[in-house]
């Protein structure tokens, strides 16, 4: 009697965030992609199995956590303060690093200048693209003034062809210019698919991690803001920067998602100038002016990470002539503008269900925190009511649903910043601990307190 043969596994793989599954399915149960199910071939199994083999294997036993050893980390200068500020000192030898952004923010044209910085710090730089030829990629470093002889480029998308290149020369940091334009000859798989960005983000961080080679990787985005492609790049890799701003605006910002080297907290601010994207000189004077003081306008201070930035609060309030008002925000939470709109119809009896309010926030900054209601409501109500607000006077706190203002972290470091710029007064919830001579602090602790105070 014939014995059985062994049945063949079919493995079914989602090509938007990596789910597998033993059958087709025609949305993922994960992330819920339509129609993103591939059957993944017996070398792309093989070549998965051998991934997740040497990723978790582990020649050690279990020890007590009291005994074991601490890693000191070494970092070297990337020539940029701001990066050096978001990759939490600078750049760790084999970190892999993951920078994100739209197209025209300013990605490539960082990494370069990065690049020549390092080279002029008799560092090894490859720059592999593959996207722009080597001529493309030298009249841009010609603009950018960052031609050294230590700065070697590649065009090319064949892992093993890199791979090549690396053994061939030591280098101490390798730029792929991007993850989604490489290929493996060990998977079938198009560009980009989920095997393919596996594997090769595997090849390189072993790689990197064994000859102590700094690694980054450009990623492009999605119209949702996300790193094209698989979600399992993210994981993989050490560290994850994503550029902010609009491609039209001057300011960009770099701002840490995960860091296992340091804070994810800080925020790097670029500008960018015909020379290609250089660290912001100044930048506290670059979102407010301090012209004449006109109605709807509020000054307040947010803190990016460890450092605080004086912000301009515009609002504009006008008659509606439609049923349901307009709300719209611009660098601030438009759900958190109608709690704020609501709160002040219910304490203050003022009628914004019947005016239109539109509130922006100056420079193209985004605020996330909710030390900025203080101002927000300051700037609503001097537009309603047509009345300037003193070019001089900040307003910091939060704002809660029953009306009370609340304090708010680094109060301290904010009346400094605000000091710094010259501003004279300061609306606050509570006294700071440490007295600042050249400002004086109003404390209120309700909105209604806002509006006698204006």
């Amino acid at each position: 009697m014939l014995g059985k043969m062994a049945k063949k596994k079919v493995l079914f793989e989602c090509q938007s965030c990596g789910f597998q599954n033993a059958k087709w399915m025609g949305k993922c149960p994960n992330c819920g992609a339509w129609d993103s199910f591939l059957e993944l071939s017996d070398t792309q199994i093989a070549v998965l199995k051998e991934t997740k083999t040497s990723t978790n294997s582990s020649q050690t036993g279990a020890i007590p956590i009291t005994e074991v050893a601490i890693e000191t980390i070494s970092r070297y200068s990337s020539g940029d303060d701001e990066l050096n500020l978001v990759l939490g000192g600078g750049i760790v030898p084999g970190g892999l690093t993951l920078i994100g952004g739209s197209p025209g923010v300013g990605k490539s044209t960082l990494l370069l200048k990065i690049g020549g910085n390092l080279a002029t710090l008799d560092k090894k730089v490859l720059y592999v693209s593959g996207e722009e030829s080597a001529g493309q990629i030298k009249l841009r470093a010609d603009r950018l003034q960052c031609s050294h002889k230590n700065l070697y480029l590649l065009s090319e998308i064949n892992l093993q062809s890199i791979l090549g290149a690396l053994h061939v020369s030591h280098y101490d940091v390798l730029i792929i210019d991007s993850i989604q334009t490489l290929y493996s000859d060990k998977i079938t798989a198009a560009p980009g698919s989920v095997s393919q960005v596996r594997e090769i983000t595997f090849e390189l961080m072993r790689y990197g991690k064994e000859h102590d080679v700094a690694i980054f990787i450009i990623g492009h985005i999605t119209k949702e803001g996300s790193i094209a492609g698989p979600r399992i790049l993210e994981h993989m890799v050490d560290t994850v920067l994503y550029f902010e701003g609009d491609s039209n605006r001057e300011l960009r910002l770099l701002r840490g998602f995960k860091n296992r080297f340091g804070s994810t907290s800080e925020v790097g601010i670029f500008e960018m100038t015909k020379n290609g994207l250089m660290s912001a000189n100044d930048i506290s004077k670059k979102f407010f002016t301090r012209g004449t003081a006109q109605a709807g306008s509020a000054i307040t201070v947010i803190m990016e990470g460890s450092r605080p930035l004086v912000l301009e609060v515009q609002a504009l309030v006008s008659e509606s002539g439609y049923p349901n008002p307009k709300r719209s925000a611009t660098g601030y939470e438009l759900n958190r503008l109608t709690m704020l709109l609501a709160l002040l119809e219910r304490k203050l009896d003022l009628p914004f269900n019947q005016y239109d309010v539109f509130i922006n926030i100056a420079g193209g900054i985004k605020v996330s925190e909710t030390a900025a209601d203080l101002a927000i409501i300051a700037a609503i109500i001097s537009s309603f009511r047509n009345r300037p607000i003193s070019k001089d006077t900040v307003f910091l706190g939060e704002v809660s649903l029953i009306g009370d203002v609340r304090e708010v972290f680094h109060l301290d470091s904010r009346l400094k910043e605000a000091k710094t710029q010259h501003f004279t007064k300061a609306l606050v919830p509570t006294k700071p601990l440490d007295a600042l001579e050249g400002i004086k602090c109003f404390v209120v602790d309700e909105v209604s307190k806002v509006i006698e105070w204006m």
